[in-house]
This record gives C-alpha cells, structure tokens and sequence, in this order.
C-alpha cells in the first residue's frame, strides 16, 4: 500500500514497531519512553537540547532504579530500561531510523506544529508519527506533519509508568495500516487502547473535566469541601472505576433507576443533569438493566450477566482489602514515626509543579 500526500509518495507504515524516538522528554515524555524501554523497545530521547535530554535520561534511569527497589518495577526492569534508552543530541537524530515517533512537548497548537514538522521531515518515510495531545485534534495538527497519513494521537495517561489505558484517535489522512500496527505496539507495553473520534477532548478530558467542573462548582455552592467531594468520589461511585464503565454500571444499578434519579435531579438543575434519550428509549422498551437481563452492556445472556456480577463483587472487595493494605502510606495518614524527618519543601514544590 502507498499513499500521496501531495506530490510526495510515502511507502507503506512499518509492519511492525521495533524502535521509538520520544520528542519531549520531560515529565510525560519520559515516563511513556521509560514505559516502552521497559517492555524491550530501543528508545531515543530528544529534548530542547542535548544537554535537557541527558538530564531528562539520568532522570529516568534513577527513577526506574527506586520504582524497583520499592517494588513498582519487577526485578530487572531498571536495568532493561537503561539497556533500551538513550538520548540524542538533537530532534533529527533521534528521528532518524526508528519505526515510531512521539511527539510529547506542551499543549500548545503553534509548539506541536513546530515540533511535528522537525520531526516528521527527518524521521524515515514509513515511520509512524504519534502526538500525545490531551485536547487537541488530529486534523488541528496534521497539517503539520510531512506524510500525515502516519500521523495519528496516542495519548497516554499521566503517570505512564503506572497508568494502563491509552486513547488512540486517527485523522481523515490516517492509512488505515497504521493503527493496528500502533495497538501492537502499545499491547507489548502492557497497555489497553481504545479508539475514540477526533473531536476536542476526545473521551478521557471531556468526561475529566466536566467532573471537575461540576465538582468545583459544588465547592463554590457551599454543598461541600474539596476534601468532602474527594471522598466521596474516590470511596463511591470513582471506588468502582477500576473495573467497570459507567454504562456497565448503570446497568447494575439499574437503568430505571437512573431515569427516576435524573428527573430528580433535572427539577433542580436544568437540562444539564437530564435523562439522555439513549436512556429513556431503552427503559421505555423495558429493557432496566442487569435487573431483567436487557441494558448497554447486558443482552440477554444470562450466564455472561452471572459471571459480571460475580466479578463485580470479587473487584469491589479485593478494592476495599486493597485501600486498607494502602491506607498507611496515604498523605493524611499519621507518620509512621514521629520523628521520621519531613521532606524536603523544594522536592514537594518541584513534583506538583509537574505536569
């Protein structure tokens, strides 16, 4: 497969991704290079100098090292990321023959553009180009980039060490080799992607910030606290995010339910906490969740609805054990030893000033 892009014909992608350059190698950049060095693959680091990028790679290889001695990285995992990464002096070298490029500098349209049209004019013609944009739209940014058939979002979660889910969004340009070629790579990472379309946000912010904005305004109301809604969120219904979506859940609590609970809550505040019409056409139909065996999620397969409730209840408790194994190193918990000394101010202020 070939595709034009303009005068210029671009070989097919690459079948499969053996080699990566990171471009951005700061907070975000270094932990999704330090993600996949991790998993076996050869990475390249490229920062805003040579010397940013060596800073950024003895970063990444001392933090790997205490990720395993506190028992977050499995035995030899430090030693493979430091065997798989390494930086560049310069974008173009870190570009120049590897299988797989990822933009990862701030969230600015102008910067990316930048970035991406350096990178992709010196990457090989069958590289695939990733950003990892949070908010930003491929066709926002494809024009930027020289082939923009390869050119695709690939954006992971912050901290990408830990964080296991990736959204992936193509572009109208995007040959459609690229993608399950993206998935294969990132599925030897360890991580589960789902595509989602190319609008603002995507999934993951738009549903992130309205919480949020919701949250603050709750806030500002005088409903609760910051550290009231941060319970309530992080013991209640955010306790069972781990395992299931929210069409999931609202199947098993029950889509009737839902209906009765939004009109309720629509008396109050409007058309913005409404019952979606996806919701009253099903309860309309009878269909109430996993309650009659009909929802989103559940269709009539009794079995399959036995072994989901069973699984929620097996996830929900080992959660709650998990939580209470954890509850000792919580930040509100009381210090193990009252004479342990405090952490360093400067080393505080310089982790929540990360990204």
């Amino acid at each position: 497969m070939s595709a034009v892009s303009g005068d210029r014909t671009t070989p097919s992608v690459v079948g499969r991704i053996e080699t990566a350059a990171v471009v951005g190698a700061g907070y975000m950049g270094g932990g999704i290079a330090q993600s996949m060095a991790r998993a076996g693959l050869p990475v390249v680091l490229a920062d805003v100098s040579a010397d940013a990028a060596a800073r950024q790679l003895e970063r990444l290889l001392a933090e790997a090292r205490t990720y395993e001695e506190q028992g977050l990285f499995a035995a030899g995992d430090a030693d493979r990321v430091a065997a798989n990464l390494r930086a560049a002096a310069s974008v173009e070298e870190a570009v120049a023959d590897v299988d797989f490029v990822h933009e990862v500098v701030f969230e600015k349209v102008e910067v990316k553009h930048d970035v991406l049209a350096r990178a992709s004019a010196a990457a090989r013609p069958d590289a695939i180009i990733g950003t990892n944009t949070s908010t930003i739209p491929v066709k926002v940014l494809a024009p930027a980039v020289v082939g923009p058939e390869r050119f695709l979002t690939v954006h992971w979660s912050n901290p990408a060490p830990f964080i296991p889910g990736v959204e992936l969004v193509v572009g109208e340009a995007t040959d459609d080799a690229v993608l399950p070629v993206v998935q294969d790579m990132l599925e030897r990472a360890g991580r589960r992607s789902a595509q989602v379309a190319d609008t603002p946000g995507f999934v993951l912010n738009r549903l992130q910030y309205v919480l949020f904005k919701e949250a603050a305004d709750i806030v500002a109301e005088g409903v609760a606290t910051p550290e009231a809604v941060d319970t309530i969120v992080s013991t209640t219904f955010g306790f069972r995010y781990p395992y299931f979506g929210p069409f999931a859940i609202a199947d098993m609590a029950g889509l009737d339910v839902y209906v009765l609970g939004m009109r309720i809550m629509q008396e109050a505040y409007g058309e913005r906490i409404s019952p979606p019409q996806a919701l009253t056409d099903l309860v309309d139909a009878g269909a109430h969740g996993a309650k009659n065996g009909e929802g989103f999620t559940v269709h009539g397969d009794p079995t399959r609805l036995a072994r989901m409730i069973a699984y929620r209840d097996l996830a929900y408790a080992k959660q709650g054990q998990l939580l209470a194994e954890l509850a000792a190193a919580h930040p509100d918990a009381p210090a193990a030893d009252e004479h342990e000394p405090a952490q360093d101010p400067a080393v505080v202020a310089d982790q929540e000033a990360r990204p």
